[in-house]
């Protein structure tokens, strides 16, 4: 089970949105690089990036930094963000991002996604953010009526074998994770990494419970940043209640 930490970078820096809404936004650190290498010190084994400029404009606008966060740490990075094209995902691919998250272009034109993992394989991940069931896009700014589970379907028959689902309504709100909903994508047979909500070490534990429904992973954002979750205490947490689960 990865648990893994979140930056969020709008404007260079690292930032955290409540929901999604760019009003809502607090900036936790001018220095995304600093923030890396304190997650890779701190146990990390992945981190989860998201240029939130290129989400809202269609094109990443951060790939500076994310080169500079590439060269300062070696853990296993997912980015996504405005990725619509596969010049994009090649651009990304060769500069060693180990998994490229693609989100609004996958409901508007599936076959690039069976494009990019007939090239890639399982270095593509499809973000399916969630609102009552149903998908939203474009930086969460547009709310479809598509049903989520039917989507992460059509997703595996393209050939994704890893989803990341948020639910939106829970996203920075510190409020606990949809499990039920969480549970729902899991019937996609695709293997999932919960994201939105995660607020305590109980919340990791319940998440940690899935794992043999599907659930590879979590992450987890602003509880990181305002203290409420230690990310070596969230790691520790899940591994002791894995090797829990094995021994019983």
């Amino acid at each position: 089970m990865l648990i893994i930490p979140a930056i969020d970078i709008r404007g260079g820096n690292c930032v955290m949105l409540t929901q999604g809404k760019l009003e809502e936004e607090t900036i936790y650190s001018k220095d995304p690089v600093f923030i890396a290498k304190m997650f890779q010190s701190n146990g990390a084994k992945r981190i989860h990036i998201i240029d939130l400029d290129g989400a809202f404009i269609g094109i990443p606008q951060n790939l500076s930094v994310l080169a500079k966060i590439r060269d300062a740490v070696s853990v296993d990075l997912e980015f996504g963000g405005g990725i619509r094209k596969m010049e994009t995902i090649d651009k990304i691919v060769d500069m060693g991002i180990n998994k490229i998250i693609m989100g609004t272009i996958a409901f508007f034109n599936p076959e690039i996604v069976r494009e990019a993992t007939a090239k890639y394989g399982n270095k593509i991940m499809i973000a399916i953010d969630v609102w009552d069931g149903k998908i939203a896009i474009g930086g969460w700014k547009e709310k479809t009526q598509n049903d989520a589970l039917e989507f992460a379907r059509n997703m595996k028959d393209m050939g994704v074998e890893e989803i990341i689902t948020t639910d939106i309504k829970k996203d920075g709100m510190m409020e606990g994770a949809n499990i039920d909903g969480i549970k729902r994508l899991c019937k996609s047979g695709l293997s999932v990494i919960a994201s939105g909500g995660v607020s305590t070490l109980d919340d990791v534990k319940k998440i940690c419970a899935l794992e043999g429904s599907g659930v590879a992973g979590l992450i987890i954002g602003k509880a990181i940043y305002n203290d409420s979750i230690k990310l070596e205490e969230a790691i520790r947490v899940a591994q002791e209640f894995l090797r829990g689960t094995a021994s019983h």
